[in-house]
């Protein structure tokens, strides 16, 4: 039997903390183990229960999101990390995409694309929502495209890449392996000298090699 994939749930207002804990439980594979209603109680939650992955939310009191998951961070890599926020992106998911934070949506992602991300960060890819992306695109000025030579098939994985879809989905609709995308991802990673999936990504569309989807 695979284990769940245990989560907790940092979130300042009851409601919304409360209604996630809610939708998580009623998926097979996932258990809430604990909910906390600011990043200090976040903080040392996460530290004492190592869950798999820790759903914040970016504007709390006390110690607000961003503190908590670059703190959480530095003394718990192994732990992944989600950000939530509301309809409006601002600069602060710069230096959390920087220092390596695996996944940032809107709290009014669907039920299902919030699954789809937790299981994409938790089995160690990085999911950026589509809306988050278009608004980080949104505030990018373009840049000279840089010297990168991708293969055909760099490009077509890359595209898909670009798509909320984990690396498992890309290779059934591509006819391959799983790890023939890995490996694809990690060449193409290398070749644009990116930390991430979705670093390359917005590299990418910003300097004009894909085009955003939708």
């Amino acid at each position: 039997m695979v284990d769940s994939i245990r989560i907790l749930i940092v979130d300042d207002h009851a409601v919304v903390r409360k209604g996630l804990a809610m939708v998580l439980r009623l998926e097979p594979g996932l258990e809430v183990i604990e909910e906390a209603e600011n990043g200090r109680e976040g903080l040392d939650a996460a530290q004492k229960l190592k869950p798999d992955i820790v759903l914040v939310d970016l504007i709390m009191p006390e110690m607000d999101g961003q503190e908590m998951a670059l703190s959480l961070r530095r003394s718990n890599p192994e732990i992944k990390i989600m950000m939530l926020t509301g309809t409006e992106v601002d600069d602060r998911v710069y230096d959390l995409l920087a220092a390596g934070i695996e996944g940032y949506a809107l709290k009014n992602i669907e039920p299902a694309e919030l699954m789809r991300g937790i299981h994409a960060v938790v089995h160690g890819e990085t999911y950026l929502h589509p809306d988050v992306m278009k608004k980080v695109l949104e505030r990018m000025k373009p840049q000279p495209a840089p010297a990168v030579s991708l293969t055909q098939r760099e490009m077509e994985v890359l595209e898909w890449m670009a798509t909320p879809n984990t690396y498992k989905q890309i290779a059934s609709q591509l006819g391959v392996g799983e790890e023939t995308i890995r490996t694809h991802a990690k060449n193409i990673l290398e070749k644009m000298h990116q930390p991430n999936r979705a670093q390359a990504v917005l590299a990418a569309m910003k300097n004009k090699l894909i085009k955003m989807s939708g």
